[in-house]
Order: structure tokens, then sequence, then C-alpha cells
């Protein structure tokens, strides 16, 4: 056996090959709260900072709200250069935004929003429902579409079926003979699988894409490897298939997508392709410029942005 280790970098798409076998990238996600809800953060990491024009995972809950508790309660604050991609599990989250939309996502549904130049919006738990269990995405906007008019779509209705006694759900893009109507701007791919009985699936995949996977519940043999629900599987790019392996009742997300050809910057709300850009975006927030108007409906403080970490002369 070699005492060979693999090495990587936040911008390689491969995963090197260690004693003839490809190697998985192990990222540890990283605990955090939003609104009120504990989540788990694959992306970005100092590991990996994306995946495709995948920016930003975070996995929320599952949680019970207990006592006065009223659940996740997100209130205003602005996006601009990006798609927020909502998958909702268990519960019943309300989506305002400065655009006048108000729409309540129910289980195996997706929201979108997409920013573009600027929008603001707020997230509230609804229903009866004492639980939460979501996926939230940041797709990043190419340089061309960064500047689009904002927009909201909710879609209902995504492509489902049963092979190899797991549920797949296709959230975006293209699988073999099924196609999610989520509209975005660049080649991906998101799908959701649930283990009806212990067993062993094998999908193939688009060797142009980077791949990952984040185990939502139970634990995972990811090409052979384990994997629990605090860490993210990446897989890399060169890949004709996966072949995972898990118990009943377990759940994971795979996502994926063409690597993005253009540097983009993360800073609080915010994906730009500048430092200048997202400073003026964080001004024109600071000062209630219109290119972030109220989100009618929500009785609350709008969120105050962190100082800029460069110097914004």
């Amino acid at each position: 056996m070699s005492n060979s280790r693999p090495t990587y970098s936040s911008s390689s798409r491969d995963c090197p090959v260690v004693d003839g076998i490809r190697q998985i990238q192990r990222i540890a996600v990283r605990n955090a709260e939003v609104g009120g809800i504990p989540i788990s953060r694959a992306l970005p990491t100092r590991e990996r900072r994306t995946l495709g024009a995948w920016c930003f995972l975070d996995h929320a809950g599952p949680s019970v709200f207990s006592g006065s508790s009223q659940g996740m309660d997100v209130g205003p604050h602005p996006h601009i250069g990006l798609q927020t991609f909502t998958w909702m599990i268990e519960g019943e989250v309300l989506h305002r935004d400065s655009l006048g939309s108000e729409q309540v996502i129910r289980p195996g549904q997706v929201n979108l929003m997409t920013a573009g130049r600027g929008i603001a919006h707020t997230e509230q738990s609804t229903g009866e429902q004492r639980r939460l269990h979501a996926a939230q995405l940041w797709i990043a906007l190419p340089a061309e579409h960064a500047d689009t008019a904002p927009r909201f779509d909710h879609y209902p209705d995504l492509p489902c079926w049963l092979h190899d006694e797991v549920k797949h759900t296709l959230l975006v893009g293209e699988f073999e003979q099924y196609r999610s109507p989520v509209s975005t701007f660049s080649p991906l791919i998101a799908m959701d699988l649930e283990w009806q009985a212990d067993g062993y699936l094998q999908l193939p995949l688009r060797k142009d894409f980077e791949i990952g996977l984040l185990p939502l519940i139970g634990a995972f043999e990811v090409n052979d490897e384990k994997f629990s629900p605090d860490e993210f599987a990446y897989l890399g790019i060169n890949l004709n298939r996966i072949e995972l392996r898990a118990k009943k009742g377990s759940r994971a997300l795979l996502i994926g997508g063409l690597p993005l050809t253009e540097e983009i910057l993360i800073w609080w709300n915010f994906v730009g392709h500048s430092k200048q850009e997202i400073s003026r975006a964080q001004r024109d927030w600071e000062q209630g410029n219109s290119r972030f108007p109220d989100v009618v409906g929500y009785c609350g403080p709008r969120m105050t942005a962190p100082r800029l970490p460069w110097s914004d002369d």
C-alpha cells in the first residue's frame, strides 16, 4: 500500500489518481445558522469555491421547531449577479421580494429567483408544520447576463421517476429522456435521489461536467468510498458514471455543471465580476437606492451589510 496522499487546489477541476484509483475530494461541511435555522454549508469553502456555476450550497435542517420558535425568519436582504435556487423537502416557506412576488414553496417544489442587476427578498416559515428541511443554492450568472432584469419563478412540478428502487427528481438540467423546466443561464444539473430500499445505483454522467454529491440523510458509498451527511464529495470532471450505495430512507443531492471560465467574487449576498461592481451594490443597499425596493408585507428591519473587506476608494 502506498503512502501517497492526493493534493487538491480550489481551482483544480480534476481529481488525482493514486495507486490506480481515482480519488474523491472529501470536504467537511461548515455548520452555521441562517434565520434561526441550523444549516450545513458545502459551498463555498476554502477547498472548493465553485462547482460549475453553482457557487453556494446550504443544507437546512432537518429541523423541528420547539416552544415559541416560529421557524425560519430571514429579513430583507439584497442580491446581485446570481440566481437563488430553493429545493423544499419538508415544511413550507413564504418568499417575498421587491418585485412584489409572494409565493409559498412546499415539499417537492423549486423557487428560482434571478437577481440580475438587483433584487431584495425575505423568507419565513409558514403553515402548520413544525419541521423544515431544504437545500438552497446560488448559481453565478455569466458576465454577459449579470445585469439582466430581476425575476422570480416558481416550479411546482418537476420530472420524477423510480429506477432501481431510487426515486429520482430532476431539479435542473437534462438526464436521459428527462428535462427540468427550471430556467438557468449555464449548463447545469441537479438531482434529488431518495432510496426506497437498500441498494445500489449507477448514474451516467456528462464527462465535461464537474460533479459533486451531498448526502442529505444517511450515509453513502460513493464509488466505494463512505461519506456521511457532514461531508461533501467532489468528483471533478471526466467521469462517465457514478456508483452509489445506500440504505433505505437515505437521500442525496447530486449537482454538476460545465466548469466556470470566468472569475467571480462572492461577498455577503452579492456575486460579481469585480470589486467595484460589488462595492457599488453595497452602497446602493446601504443608501436605500431604488435598485433595491422595499419588500412589501414583511414586518421587520432590513439586514445590515458587513464592512467591505477592501478599500472602497
